[in-house]
């Protein structure tokens, strides 16, 4: 796992210039990459790479290029795993290709020589990765199927600039921090448009798409997407199938030569998870599995249920099911100090390159998440589940569901009104329309099957709305937080071959026993122990101590003291004081806009956030 940047520039010779653009570039992404660093010049193209090494530790330094004698260079950058390198390998071997290294880096280096654009369909992995072909100086980039990986980009007069976070775009001095209604209305919206970067003239790539990149300009083509089959498979073969899968994924996702582990909540998704990868190295002879869960200081004794997010706490239930599976667990244990440390919230906001939407949960996902890499350099999560298999409440709960809008909207504290912004901004981002357009456009997208039952067509809807809109936020929230600390993060569910078969299972197989992930749980019911298996499900955790919310309100007052600068002037201030009086519960929804106040405020100020509106 790594980073990547890049630019390609027609209009001069690359080679002539000064390479700080490329070596600022590469150092805005040094901490995706500590084991390495590199920077590729042509004359029209300039590709940099940062390394965190997992696979062929000695080799598979990048950019890594083919050259040949008859042939012009061809140059790749990549950030990824992909999980069938071996199977490609052999492939590629008998079609005449040859190696130097044993990682997966060269291997799809081979497989673009051999497949050109078609290379994508052939790799089942997470990945984005930049190819230029010096003798069509043409650049290709690619994204996995699902966006696991991130890909920015951004056309200028000269070409396209890219890269796996927007800091790098920036640091070219070519693309300024700027933000418009649009990117304004993202940030509050609650949902993920595909494509869209928050930033003026910065778009991610697709997932599962490709982009091609030449002198007559862009031109991007889709190579996956959803679709809509009929699943013939009666219930028994279902859940089989499902575990066949998952033992697949899972051993895939277990190769490595690095120290690796699973981040363990004790739920449904991370517990089997976590089952199937001990059962495997067990099987295999390799020592225990290691295991991590995060837990807050006096929150496990003086728990408080939360709506619909979370009716227990994590701890006793990762410690239990790391004793079932007899995992080497650790418990991270965070208290509202960490949490509030400065160093902490500005490493977090470096991380994201965006406002901290999820407030203290990206705090304490940065804090798990270096804690987990002083042990190990690769984690597998539990992403995905729950869009996948139907685990949110929002997916069983009528008024959510038949909502003409995001069902997550529905929720308490999910709904895009709840903004800081004053009345006159507030109004020109309309976000009730916003979030109507885009609910539309995601609609008019979903793949649909003749003759379906209604029921079954609107789950399919909703299943569809939280693959695409809504895991892709988690996505790239799990991916910038995680590579900010060197930590590789594999997410199983979210394996395409998982997704597409049980995005077509009906919903009714989903659901056969009236709970939520009715499917998962009959698939793993053998590995987990009856408390986990029958655990309800809980969101990923928030601190409940009354005195962060004390240092919030705090920070809040400290920064409507001041007259200027940052988000002072996009802010409603009366608004923020008539919630500064209300009285603390310690609990996440309360807090949530004063946190995004905060948040905003310190990006932008951070960043030097132009607002163009």
């Amino acid at each position: 796992m790594c980073g990547i940047v890049g630019l390609v520039d027609y209009t001069c010779d690359l080679r002539n210039t000064n390479t700080v653009n490329g070596e600022a570039m590469v150092e805005t992404i040094a901490l995706r990459g500590p084991d390495g660093s590199g920077l590729w010049v042509t004359a029209h193209a300039m590709l940099g790479h940062r390394r965190l090494a997992v696979i062929d530790l000695k080799g598979g330094v990048q950019p890594m290029a083919y050259t040949r004698a008859d042939r012009p260079a061809v140059v790749i950058v990549y950030n990824g795993e992909v999980y069938n390198y071996r199977e490609l390998r052999s492939e590629l071997a008998s079609l005449g290709h040859e190696f130097r290294s044993g990682g997966d880096t060269e291997i799809l280096l081979h497989a673009y020589l051999e497949w050109g654009e078609d290379v994508a369909t052939h790799l089942d992995g997470i990945f984005a990765f930049a190819v230029w072909d010096e003798a069509t100086e043409e650049l290709l980039l690619v994204r996995d199927r699902l966006g696991i990986k991130p890909l920015y980009y951004a056309v200028t007069p000269e070409g396209v600039l890219f890269g796996s976070e927007p800091k790098a775009l920036f640091a070219t001095g070519r693309i300024e921090p700027a933000v418009d209604l649009d990117g304004l209305r993202e940030l509050a919206a609650m949902v993920k448009t595909p494509g869209a970067a928050v930033f003026v003239g910065m778009r991610e790539l697709l997932p599962g798409h490709i982009m091609r990149v030449s002198r007559r300009g862009l031109t991007e083509t889709r190579y996956w997407s959803l679709q809509a089959t009929e699943h013939t498979d009666d219930l028994p073969d279902t859940i089989a199938n499902v575990r066949a899968l998952l033992e697949d994924i899972v051993r895939q996702q277990l190769v490595a030569e690095v120290p690796l582990g699973v981040l363990l909540s004790g739920g449904l998704d991370s517990s089997t998870t976590a089952a199937l990868a001990q059962r495997t190295l067990r099987a295999e002879g390799l020592p225990a599995l290691r295991t991590f869960a995060v837990d807050f200081v006096g929150q496990t004794g003086d728990f408080k249920v939360e709506q619909i997010f979370r009716d227990t706490p994590d701890a006793p239930y990762a410690a239990e099911m790391a004793r079932h599976a007899g995992s080497r667990h650790t418990e991270v244990v965070l208290d509202k100090a960490d949490m509030l440390a400065p160093a902490v919230q500005e490493a977090t906001l470096a991380a994201r390159d965006l406002p901290a939407v999820w407030g203290d949960m990206d705090t304490s996902l940065y804090l798990l998440f270096k804690a987990v890499r002083s042990h190990v350099t690769v984690a597998l999560a539990g992403e995905g589940a729950d869009e996948l298999f139907g685990g949110y409440a929002w997916s069983h709960l009528a008024h959510a569901v038949d909502a003409p809008t995001f069902p997550w909207m529905s929720t308490a504290y999910l709904k895009s009104e709840n903004s800081p912004f004053t009345p006159a901004l507030a109004k020109q981002m309309d976000l009730r329309d916003y979030v109507g357009d885009r609910y539309a456009q995601a609609i008019a997208e979903v793949p649909r099957l003749a003759g379906e039952d209604p029921r079954e067509a609107r789950m399919r809807e909703v299943s569809y709305l939280n693959l695409t809109r809504f895991l892709q936020g988690l996505l790239d929230r799990v991916d910038r937080i995680s590579m900010s600390v060197g930590l590789e993060v594999r997410v199983p569910f979210c394996d395409h071959r998982l997704v597409s078969y049980v995005f077509n299972t009906p919903w009714a197989m989903k659901s056969f026993d009236g709970r939520e992930k009715s499917l998962l749980r009959a698939a793993a019911q053998d590995l987990l122990p009856p408390s986990i298996s029958q655990r309800k499900k809980a969101h990923y955790p928030a601190i409940q101590d009354p005195g962060y919310d004390d240092a919030l309100r705090s920070q809040i007052r400290d920064m409507l003291t001041q007259k200027t600068g940052g988000a002072l002037e996009l802010l409603d201030h009366e608004h923020l004081h008539a919630l500064l009086e209300r009285p603390s519960t310690g609990l996440h929804a309360d807090r949530s806009v004063l946190e995004f106040a905060i948040n905003l405020h310190a990006w932008m100020e951070t960043y030097g956030v132009r607002v163009a509106i």
